[in-house]
Parts: C-alpha cells; sequence; structure tokens
C-alpha cells in the first residue's frame, strides 16, 4: 500500500535528518489519516493517490507566488519527493496512441466537453494514469 511506502521513507527520513523530506511526508501522512479516521478505516490506495496530487498542485500554487528563492527551492523539492510516489502519468502522445481505438467518437462527439468524456471513459477502461489538461489537448490534436 502507498501509506506503508510514504511510512518508510518519512521514516528514513528521519534517520537521515532530512527536513524537507520528512516534514512534507508527515503532511501527506497526516492528510491521509485524517481521512482513514473520518471513514473509520484505513486510507485506500486512491485516496492516498489523492492526496498526494493535492499536495502536488498546493506547493506548485505557492511555488508560482513565493517570492524568496530559498523557498522556491525547498517547494520544488518537496514537489520532487510527492511526485516519486505517484505513478508516471502518459504524455500527451502516449495518451494520442492510447486512444486510437476510439478515435473514431472522439471525432464524432457532438463538442470537444463529450469527446474528452469518451476520453476518459476509454482511458479509465484500460486504467491508465493520466492528466486531464493532457487528455484534453490529446482529444484536440485527435479532432483537428
Amino acid at each position: 500500500m502507498i501509506v506503508e511506502e510514504i511510512r518508510k521513507r518519512r521514516n528514513a527520513a528521519l534517520k537521515a535528518r532530512d527536513t524537507v523530506a520528512k516534514d512534507v511526508l508527515s503532511v501527506a501522512l497526516g492528510d491521509i489519516d485524517t481521512i482513514a479516521a473520518r471513514a473509520s478505516r484505513d486510507a485506500t490506495d486512491e485516496e492516498c493517490l489523492q492526496v498526494l496530487r493535492k499536495l502536488v498542485k498546493s506547493n506548485e500554487e505557492t511555488r508560482a507566488n513565493t517570492v524568496g528563492e530559498e523557498a522556491k527551492l525547498v517547494l520544488t523539492q518537496e514537489i520532487a519527493i510527492i511526485t516519486e510516489l505517484l505513478p508516471k502519468t502518459l504524455g500527451v502522445e502516449e495518451l494520442v496512441a492510447a486512444l486510437a481505438p476510439v478515435a473514431a467518437d472522439i471525432r464524432a462527439a457532438a463538442n470537444p466537453g463529450q469527446a474528452t468524456g469518451v476520453a476518459m471513459k476509454h482511458l479509465k477502461s484500460i486504467g491508465a494514469s493520466v492528466d486531464g489538461k493532457l487528455v484534453a489537448q490529446a482529444v484536440g490534436q485527435l479532432r483537428s
């Protein structure tokens, strides 16, 4: 489970006195433990991934609005640490290739929103880990 990997990495960061890794992994574990406590069960891997994605997005937004170079460096390190735990997502070219079986349906959709819906349904059915913005770009390429 992902939560076990996060705990293992946090403990390694504690031993190595890596405060950046320890802090960001502790925040992730706190959020995951909160979800588990509210649901009165262990957090699922999907819930853990949602927490990690939320932390990456939050840190990216904060980094974009941060003036200090030292703070930006710490945020960049935190993003890298969290990103290592996330499954690799497909790029635009890989998405276009993965969507080849439903390309005709995507082109036939009435509007870009429906086309993206067709694409997401297909990608979910094959278990692909994707970024919605990249899917929209791939759909745009297929429809053009």
